[in-house]
């Protein structure tokens, strides 16, 4: 099966979990939603959304989504959850990352001398770790893709799926 991971963890952005997991189903692939654990997680708003595995029970991905919120904060405080982003990154499978998600990619250590985008409060920590931060709404730099937040989503999951056509 044809799989693109979408990272959760708690205080999760709702929009940036739900368009994505519905867009990598219209284009005919499988989401899989990875946890830290394998388990509930809640929602900014308060919705509840079960991670169906674990980081090392994700088996092989065409790429990797990281939506934002607080989430972000607590995903890279997980030795695994970073071990798969590092995974995807030198794997060359496309890795996209949407406002505080930015975070995740920095603890990875995938930023240096990439450009980037993320939510403006995060532009510090992004050129910090070595990222060449550019004010746009998505940015696309080989096969990473970021955004600033929930207003890019449209754009975001187009040039995500555009990479995994030519991946």
């Amino acid at each position: 099966m044809r799989r693109i991971g979408i990272l959760l963890a708690d205080l999760f952005d709702e929009r940036e979990l739900i368009y994505p997991y519905y867009r990598v189903q219209e284009a005919g692939l499988a989401p899989l939603v990875i946890g830290p654990e394998a388990r509930e997680y809640r929602g900014k708003s308060g919705l509840a959304w079960k991670a169906e595995v674990a980081p090392k029970e994700a088996g092989e991905l065409l790429g990797l989504l990281i939506p934002g919120g607080f989430a972000p904060d607590y995903l890279r405080r997980s030795p695994e959850v970073l071990a798969l982003v590092r995974r995807v990154a030198e794997g060359n499978r496309p890795l996209g990352a949407i406002c505080h998600a930015g975070w995740v990619l920095i603890s990875a250590g995938v930023v240096r001398g990439r450009r980037v985008t993320g939510f403006p409060s995060i532009r510090d920590d992004l050129e910090n770790a070595g990222g060449l931060y550019q004010e746009a709404g998505v940015v696309v730099d080989g096969n990473l893709v970021t955004a600033q937040g929930p207003k890019d989503l449209p754009a975001f999951m187009e040039a995500f799926l555009k990479l995994l056509g030519s991946a």
